[in-house]
């Protein structure tokens, strides 16, 4: 039987096929990389915050760690030439984002001051969970048994850090949770944002409506102006700054599915920082908390992915 060579546009569009197939696993490998030092990047600038909010008031820290951010940001667009792309900075998306990203500030900061590192970042990894509540309720998608346990055993996760009837559940414990909502909606915005506009322009553009917030918060009751707090959130703003920017490109380079499983990371980090740095020594019911919300959430993740990989099958087979 002679041997069938396929013509010159089948062999084209499968080059094709396969170069965008490895365009796109180099970028989920970049947007890893991207992802686990933004999450160290965000302990340390988690940690210098709290620190802070010992000697300043909420909003005095959002406007100083803000400004001292927008300054880099904004030297960081001018240095790179990208002065022109300002102007997007007022796209429907980005000022959405930024109000998110804003809100997300508030509740973060005022919880920080009155809670463990460690738990409040081991509540905040809820946010893949809610995105999958919240789908259901809105009739995106629907899931099956075995998503449905992961997060009910994410929630009960939640229950073993928070641990409602004790010291630990309070209106602090309630904000932590608010803002999860917050970051799931920032980080859907994100992923939506046109590819034309700059990171370091959507980074300026948060780190802007972060100082509104702070500012909008009241200036009269600020507290004096002192040297360590100050050099505290000069330092922080450095940290979320190129935390920020390297949550974004993460997010634009590579599928949120591929990212978002190294945001756990972060539980580590604080972890860590919270013990070295504040002292601070998690119960045995918080950690095993913190275990379960890690786990439900990479679960979570999986099972998305093996329903993208059934229904492209799916789509393939019908054609």
């Amino acid at each position: 039987m002679a041997e069938t060579i396929p013509d010159s546009d089948t062999r084209t569009t499968a080059q094709q096929t396969l170069d965008a197939h490895l365009l796109q696993s180099k970028n989920n490998r970049r947007g890893i990389i991207l992802a686990l030092c933004a999450m160290a990047l965000f302990v340390c600038n988690d940690s210098l915050v709290k620190l802070a909010t010992a000697s300043f008031v909420n909003g005095q820290v959002l406007v100083i760690r803000g400004l001292f951010a927008t300054s880099i940001m904004l030297t960081v667009v001018l240095v790179s030439g990208q002065g022109k792309s300002l102007r997007f900075m007022f796209t429907p998306m980005l000022m959405a984002r930024g109000i998110a990203e804003s809100m997300v500030a508030l509740c973060f900061v005022t919880s920080v001051a009155q809670m463990a590192l460690a738990d409040l970042t081991a509540i905040l990894q809820v946010t893949p969970l809610i995105i999958t509540l919240f789908s259901v309720v809105l009739g995106i998608e629907t899931i099956g048994w075995r998503r449905w346990s992961a997060v009910i055993v994410g929630f009960v996760g939640v229950l073993l850090v928070v641990k409602p009837g004790g010291n630990a559940f309070n209106i602090y414990a309630v904000l932590a949770l608010f803002s999860c909502i917050l970051v799931a909606f920032r980080d859907l915005m994100t992923h939506k944002i046109n590819p034309a506009i700059p990171t370091v322009v959507v980074s300026l553009t948060t780190t802007l409506s972060v100082v509104i917030i702070g500012v909008l918060l009241g200036l009269d009751s600020w507290k004096p102006i002192e040297l360590q707090p100050t050099l505290y959130l000069l330092a922080a703003a450095i940290f979320v700054s190129a935390g920020n920017m390297s949550i974004v490109k993460a997010y634009r380079i590579a599928h949120p599915s591929a990212v978002s499983p190294f945001r756990y990371s972060v539980v580590i980090w604080a972890f860590l920082s919270g013990f070295v740095v504040f002292g601070e020594i998690p119960d045995v019911l918080a950690i095993i908390g913190t275990l379960l919300i890690v786990a439900s959430g990479i679960y979570t993740v999986h099972r998305e992915r093996v329903r993208a990989r059934q229904l492209t099958n799916q789509a393939n087979q019908s054609v």
